[in-house]
Formats: structure tokens, C-alpha cells, sequence
């Protein structure tokens, strides 16, 4: 199975918050899995960074790609066909971001990992995160 990371589980399962279910940890953890970390999320990261809402080690050109080859998480790019599949899907939830990685997941037939209750509203699987 393949799996896309929620930007919000991926940064927390970067620190010891306690924020991710223990399962969910342990898939991230163990790296026996493909996981994926979309450049939508890379695009999240760097806009809530430099608008101070986002606090990082150092800035996310080196803290992303770093970070993500000290989980073995593979990049996923962002095509055209995922941006247009956004246009096919339901707006039950306002972020664009988060419509994105919902496009991405079924297009690449991926579940998500997430803890961010609206993915609930769409057809994607999804690997509970939250508590």
C-alpha cells in the first residue's frame, strides 16, 4: 500500500508531541511502507513559514528534503491531472491544500494519513491518525 502524509502528521510526526496515534507513529516510524510527502504540503509548509505561523529548525528548503530522507519519505509532485482532478471531487472542505492531497490520494490510489476529520467527508482511504 502506498500512503500520503496530511502536512499536519507529517510535522508532528517529526517531534514527540503525542499528537498521532501510536499505530500511525509506528507506520511512519518503521519505513516499511511507501510513504509519500506531496509538494503541496512542501507549498503549505513554505507559505505558513514565511508568514512567522510556522516555526522550523531552519528554513524549509533544507528542513523539508532533510527531514524527509531521515524518514525515507519519497516525494510526490504535483501534476496537472491532480490539480484538475480537484474540479471532480466535492467542496466539503475549503482548504485547497487539503483538496489537493485528496486528488492526489485518488488518483495514485493512495490512502491518506490524517487526523483532520473533513478527509472523512470524501472517498479516499484514510488511516486515522488523531486521537
Amino acid at each position: 500500500m502506498k500512503y500520503l502524509l496530511d502536512t499536519s502528521v507529517w510535522l508532528w510526526s517529526l517531534t514527540d508531541s503525542g499528537r498521532i496515534r501510536s499505530e500511525a507513529r509506528d507506520l511512519i516510524i518503521r519505513g516499511e511502507e511507501e510513504l509519500y510527502l506531496s509538494a503541496a504540503s512542501s507549498w503549505e509548509i513554505a507559505i505558513k513559514w514565511a508568514k512567522g505561523k510556522l516555526l522550523l529548525a531552519e528554513p524549509p528548503e533544507r528542513y523539508v528534503p532533510r527531514r524527509m530522507a531521515d524518514q525515507r519519505i519519497l516525494p510526490l509532485p504535483i501534476t496537472h491531472y491532480h490539480t484538475l482532478a480537484v474540479s471532480r471531487i466535492p467542496v466539503h472542505h475549503g482548504d485547497p491544500f487539503d483538496r489537493l492531497l485528496i486528488a492526489q490520494a485518488q488518483a495514485e490510489g493512495m490512502a491518506v494519513l490524517t487526523a483532520d476529520r473533513a478527509f472523512r467527508l470524501y472517498d479516499v482511504k484514510i488511516v486515522w491518525c488523531g486521537g
